[in-house]
């Protein structure tokens, strides 16, 4: 099978329309060739990020993840012929990233403070070499999700190297123990009529979950460290939960507090459209505190995606699927992953813009009508699941629901 049909890495960029009509975070294009449903784009001249979200007849809407101040109509669209992916691989733990993806970190660095348009960045080091010890030999039936080999990423976190779920054949070589590079090879796997070049680094669409052998019975709670959660309302590892609650009633401090001590084995924290001071916090405390299964550092096991109030909805819009996109790579490892999600709210405000910019006809309180079917796709990622290379993982999804006014009786609550 192709790669590219599964996890985009084939980037072949082209023209493939121009700018018809801008609409804030929306924009329509004309004049569309060669386009496919939910590929990355880059609009105009500054190669904005964006995602092909409607497709008609030489007609797209693009849902653009930056700030499209000054784009103009006339200008080109540039099709990636891939989906909207994370790259995943060693490197990803104790980072902070952007909605889609961007360290922060590497960001600072290129533009300053205050983010330039158009600036990308790799999620995972492209330069850093990591030890690989490969745990598999040349001959070997390969499967997709199967371990081939381990880095050591953290002094206490073993990274395993996955091969990617929809790969099969032999592996006719391996590399041997060394450092290497992300994206060095470091083996070759023989299908039925191509060979394939393995590397540490993976690229999955954030919009698919990826697969698994089987779902398990949520049996094994999820201790929380906080008493009262764990004696009066468990959580099972594999179990969603939802937190809701008016203004300034503790959605935030109780996921923070679950974050620091749940027993989970790694955590993802999405800031979905909340304050900028509340991933403050978390980037000021984190490091300071030690894990006390590990006696670790809580870093050494938290990746954060900040995607605040101030950023474009869409890229709110995309922050939960790269959340859950990287969780369930760690829980394809073999790993017990929380996603603490604040707020959910926040993410289906957002789809409640970009429908109304879409002019879609609008349901219960100006939501569109697909809400409960997306939130019913986010919630259902989580579970207790036998993985592709026989192991037991889970994904553990906490959200947090803000209805204005502490309603409890308005859709985004109702259907969580």
């Amino acid at each position: 099978m192709s790669n590219h049909a599964h996890d985009g890495s084939e980037k072949r960029e082209r023209i493939i329309g121009s700018i018809f009509r801008v609409n804030g975070p929306v924009v329509e294009a004309i004049g569309i060739t060669d386009a496919m449903m939910l590929e990355l784009v880059a609009v105009g001249d500054n190669k904005l990020i964006g995602e092909l979200v409607k497709l008609e007849k030489g007609k797209a809407i693009i849902q653009v993840y930056e700030d499209t101040t000054g784009v103009k109509p006339g200008e080109p669209v540039y099709g990636s012929g891939a989906p909207l992916s994370a790259e995943l691989g060693p490197g990803l733990i104790g980072t902070i990233y952007d909605g889609i993806l961007r360290p922060l970190t590497e960001l600072l660095k290129m533009s300053g403070d205050f983010l330039d348009r158009g600036v990308m960045a790799p999620p995972i080091d492209q330069e850093k070499k990591w030890f690989f010890e490969p745990l598999v030999s040349a001959g070997t039936s390969i499967l997709g999700g199967m371990i081939v080999g381990t880095v050591k990423e953290t002094e206490l976190f073993h990274h395993q190297i996955l091969v990617p779920p929809y790969l099969q054949g032999t592996l006719v070589s391996i590399a041997p123990a060394g450092h290497y590079t992300v994206n060095e090879p470091i083996g070759e796997i023989k299908g039925d009529n191509t060979v394939y070049t393995l590397r540490m680094a993976q690229k999955w669409p954030i919009r698919r979950p990826r697969p698994v052998k089987g779902r398990s019975p949520l049996d094994i709670p999820l201790i929380t460290g906080q008493r009262v959660i764990d004696t009066l309302f468990p959580v099972a590892k594999g179990g969603t939960v939802a937190i809701p609650g008016g203004f300034g009633t503790g959605k935030t401090m109780t996921q923070h507090a679950v974050a620091k001590w749940c027993d989970a084995d790694i955590i993802v924290y999405i800031g979905c459209g909340e304050r900028g001071n509340e991933m403050t916090d978390v980037l000021n405390d984190f490091p300071k505190l030690v894990d006390p299964r590990t006696g670790r550092s809580l870093m050494e096991r938290t990746i954060l995606i900040a995607n605040t109030s101030n950023v474009p909805v869409s890229a709110r819009e995309a922050s939960i699927y790269t959340g859950v996109t990287l969780a369930e790579y760690f829980r394809d490892q073999g790993y017990h992953v929380a996603v603490m999600a604040d707020s959910t709210s926040r993410w289906a405000e957002a789809l409640r813009e970009l429908s109304g910019r879409m002019e879609e006809m609008p349901a219960e309180e100006g939501f569109p009508a697909y809400l409960p079917t997306r939130i019913a796709e986010f919630y259902e990622r989580a579970g207790f699941m036998e993985t592709l290379c026989g192991k037991a993982g889970s994904v553990t999804l906490i959200g947090a629901v803000s209805p204005p006014g502490g309603d409890f009786s308005e859709p985004v609550t109702q259907h969580t």
